[in-house]
């Protein structure tokens, strides 16, 4: 993509309202722009990368042996009657009416509506156990929204549902998820932590929060250095197997012995038997949460499947959601420096930055325009006519993992300097160097 020809509107001043680094940086390099409150416009560069999040989301879900679907966003309050939560939920719900008036809600959350079509559709214990997610955009009109994409009323998530015969199935279900999002996590650069969590409006007695570490998170968190050595593999290669009950339970062990809390569940007693060495502390931002709730919605529902003797059970379920526009705040909060993000390679919105020094210049072009056509879309070519300082403001602030810079008198050699974001470190190279580098 030619910077010139490129919808990324870029500031130089820092918005008023924003209060934190992620909502500021996301309005300074363009990713996103307020169009109502807690609502957000995502812009080329900030849909690239949520899309890119997205896409390692659905992937680990995957090869967990879930299977994607998608709901809507607008369900019946009828099905919500049904459950019981309906007048329960709190003004968080949008409720509204049709032209018919019958209730209608913008949902914020969708067991109500996999439960009905779960019910439609699946009949014996023979199809069981059955793990169902789609990644959909959400409502929930949160009183003061605030912190840009972190706290807004629109948001896009991931939710799935699992069904099972019984309890045992279904903690086999709710270690699988809990194995899939610690993948998630790891390919997008992050560290993340499960810790035991409260289930709120969502109901049930198994509950766990996942928490990334970053400096300005929104809790102060405790937890074993354990979890920071533990290789968990990704899609299947390596570590735990999700076809392996023996294997999961390790893993859960694993996540649930050492100790992680959040400063409303820290036990100072417990932390005080762990050594020294092995003690972190840190801030930590929730992007994710999980539940298992057993019958909790399959009973009001009347959902039931035939049980080997032909007798009805109502099958077990979970729950377990991560915030995938949340994660695009998450990461800035995690990943900057004063001059803007730091983008992990996986979900960059770009590879690399080529900076044209010298727009005009014959060697400098050339050089440019041959780098350029190696990468295709996967690259920003800033081809402005700006002054150089102001290039590398604008790539910094954008994050891009590399920036390939082409000079004059470099072009001339047959050369380009290679920074790379994260380390700034910088390297004289060829072209040929700077691509292979780049991958």
């Amino acid at each position: 993509m030619r910077l010139s020809r490129s919808f990324i509107p870029t500031m130089k001043e820092t918005p008023a309202e924003a209060q934190i680094a992620s909502h500021r940086l996301m309005l300074r390099a363009g990713l996103v722009r307020q169009t109502a409150a807690g609502i957000y416009a995502w812009l080329p560069i900030g849909y690239r990368v949520l899309r890119n999040i997205e896409q390692i989301v659905r992937e680990e879900q995957d090869a967990a042996g879930a299977q994607e679907l998608l709901m809507p966003t607008i369900q019946s309050a009828d099905l919500w009657r049904e459950s019981g939560r309906y007048e329960d939920y709190g003004k968080e719900m949008l409720r509204i009416k049709d032209r018919h008036d019958r209730d209608m809600l913008y949902g914020p959350t969708n067991e109500e509506v996999i439960s009905d079509l779960f019910r439609q559709s699946v009949k014996s214990y023979r199809e069981m156990p059955q793990i169902l997610y789609h990644i959909q955009w959400k409502f929930r009109d949160e009183v003061r929204p605030r912190f840009g994409v972190m706290r807004g009323r629109e948001f896009l998530m991931k939710d799935a549902y699992s069904f099972d015969m019984d309890h045992a199935g279904a903690v086999v279900s709710y270690r699988k998820m809990m194995l899939a999002y610690m993948r998630t996590f790891q390919r997008l650069g992050l560290k993340a932590i499960p810790m035991v969590a409260d289930t709120g409006p969502i109901g049930g007695d198994l509950s766990h929060e996942f928490i990334i570490l970053a400096p300005t998170g929104e809790s102060q968190v405790y937890y074993d250095a354990a979890f920071e050595e533990v290789d968990y593999g990704t899609s299947g290669t390596g570590g735990f197997n999700y076809a392996d009950a023996g294997d999961l339970h390790r893993f859960f062990e694993l996540m649930t012995t050492n100790y992680a809390a959040t400063d409303e569940k820290h036990d100072e007693a417990k932390w005080a038997t762990i050594a020294p060495e092995r003690k972190r502390e840190g801030r930590g931002i929730e992007v994710g949460h999980i539940f298992y709730f057993g019958t909790r919605y399959t009973k009001p529902l009347g959902v039931t499947v035939a049980g080997p003797d032909g007798k009805p059970v109502h099958p077990e379920m979970g729950s377990y959601g991560v915030g995938v526009s949340r994660l695009v705040g998450a990461v800035i909060e995690a990943s900057h420096d004063e001059a803007g993000i730091i983008w992990p390679d996986a979900i960059a919105p770009f590879k690399a930055a080529i900076l044209n020094l010298k727009r005009g210049d014959a060697a400098c072009d050339g050089l440019c325009e041959q780098i350029y056509a190696r990468f295709g879309s996967s690259a920003l070519y800033d081809d402005r006519e700006d002054r150089a300082g102001v290039k590398f403001a604008d790539a910094d602030l954008m994050g891009h993992p590399w920036q390939v810079v082409v000079g004059p008198r470099g072009a001339a050699a047959g050369k380009v300097e290679l920074k790379r974001r994260a380390t700034g470190e910088r390297v004289e190279v060829t072209p040929e160097e700077a691509i292979a580098r780049i991958g």
